[in-house]
């Protein structure tokens, strides 16, 4: 089945996912309760037997985290009822292996009973297999056949057809792997958007381009070779009559991005309430001293190669203002107002972006975002090292390791770009809550700065 991408996009099923991951495990621990409380019922005569609830407190917690463990609920797991049903029996297997150790370790083993441990196992085997068969139809009307977006871009390469996957055609569209310009980078994250898996089958010669456009992306990004099953490439997919070299996967899981995206509405929400009568005083000083507008609004690249309006005060007069920040401030700067200089050398004017991570367009900790026509002495950033585009892969901070280790403020030179690259790379490598952590409290010393201008 070949289907043709046009706008609107198509729908995230990374949502429906995680809801069908909540139903499942939901039903899993209804279908554990009521097996453990009927079995009590027909066989001690009572359902609130103390033993049995004892069991269902721990037999619950056991069975969730084997599951989570052992893949039961996966994609795979919601495309596949053999798997998932197999998967099921699999971590209620452990489960009550799990349990019974317990009992034995803490002597409690003779108060369990063999005829009903074994009539619940039944029955709790039983359930689940009959449970899962009754909701897949449920789990294929909301995540469909794959439970994943699949979208397959043609650029002159060999054809390759994916089952119910998207196809797009670059001549069509009018789309190629240009890593120069930041419109069509915007343009093919567009069409990238929310897609478990890209797939693109181009010429040898723009196989590069395409790596380096997947790995600046939040995305499982593939590059279709034909040699790669004749070869057996390690670390290659191959299915569907064809083989792709798998180039870039998005460095954050599901519960990283949601853990760093709690992380991030909490702070910034905190600190939008901490800080607003700062912001209200900043922002009468700004309108007082030439009566222009509050805030400069500049169009930066983001996560996905996606453009953003990115928010600060003004620090420079209305009429010399540089959109495209092709110039970057220098100390004796006659563009910057006198409150300007004063909110730039504290870093008060990057104070408004808490409210593009409220947004979602930034997070308090990543590379920092920078303008369109940036330049590091005669070459744009991107021409300076193709690994540029990598720190695309995240969303953008207000603050990271570039930051703390004194890394901003103007790129004279290709040497000032790359030292602060380097150290974005290595932010991207390995994400933990701690180093955030770590990251915001080091930014607290760096604030004031003689590289703001």
């Amino acid at each position: 089945m070949k289907r043709q991408l046009k706008l609107p996009l198509a729908p995230s099923l990374e949502k429906r996912r995680l809801q069908a991951y909540l139903l499942l495990l939901l039903i899993d621990g209804l279908v554990i309760v009521g097996s453990l409380l009927l079995v009590s019922l027909l066989y001690m005569g009572h359902a609130n037997d103390p033993q049995t609830i004892q069991q269902i407190e721990l037999y619950v917690p056991l069975y969730w985290g084997t599951a989570l463990m052992t893949r039961t609920y996966s994609i795979q797991a919601l495309t596949s009822l053999r798997f998932s049903q197999s998967r099921s029996m699999m971590a209620m297997a452990t489960a009550v292996t799990l349990m019974l150790f317990i009992a034995f370790f803490t002597k409690s083993s003779e108060q369990v009973s063999r005829v009903s441990t074994v009539a619940s196992l039944v029955v709790v085997a039983g359930g689940m297999a009959w449970a899962r068969a009754v909701i897949r139809p449920v789990i294929r009307s909301g995540c469909g056949t794959t439970a994943q977006n699949v979208l397959v871009i043609d650029d002159g390469g060999s054809p390759v057809r994916v089952p119910y996957a998207w196809h797009i055609d670059t001549r069509e569209h009018r789309l190629r792997p240009d890593r120069s310009d930041p419109h069509m980078l915007d343009r093919l994250g567009m069409f990238m958007t929310n897609m478990d898996r890209v797939i693109v089958t181009c010429p040898p010669e723009r196989r590069k381009d395409w790596a380096l456009v997947f790995k600046g992306s939040n995305i499982c990004g593939e590059i279709v070779d034909p040699e790669v099953q004749e070869l057996g490439v390690l670390g290659a997919s191959r299915g569907h009559g064809f083989g792709s070299l798998v180039v870039s996967v998005g460095p954050l899981g599901v519960r990283a991005r949601a853990a760093k995206r709690t992380m991030d509405l909490a702070i910034a929400g905190t600190a939008t309430v901490v800080l607003a009568p700062l912001l209200l005083v900043v922002a009468l000083l700004i309108w007082l001293e030439d009566r222009g507008p509050i805030f400069f609004m500049q169009q930066r690249q983001g996560r996905n190669n996606r453009l953003f309006w990115i928010y600060k005060f003004r620090s420079m007069r209305v009429e010399k203002l540089d959109a495209a920040g092709s110039r970057s401030a220098s100390k004796d700067d006659d563009r910057i107002t006198r409150i300007g200089r004063f909110i730039r050398k504290t870093s008060i004017d990057e104070l408004p972006q808490i409210f593009n991570v409220l947004r979602g367009d930034m997070s308090i900790v990543g590379p920092r975002p920078h303008a369109i026509g940036s330049m590091a002495g005669q070459k744009r950033f991107w021409e300076v090292d193709p690994r540029y585009l990598l720190r695309h892969s995240l969303k953008p901070g207000l603050t990271g390791l570039a930051q703390i280790r004194g890394l901003r403020g103007a790129t004279d030179s290709e040497s000032d770009l790359t030292s602060r690259l380097q150290a974005d790379l290595e932010y991207l490598d390995g994400w933990t809550a701690i180093r955030d952590i770590r990251i915001i409290f080091a930014t607290v010393t760096v604030l004031v700065h003689d590289r703001a201008f």
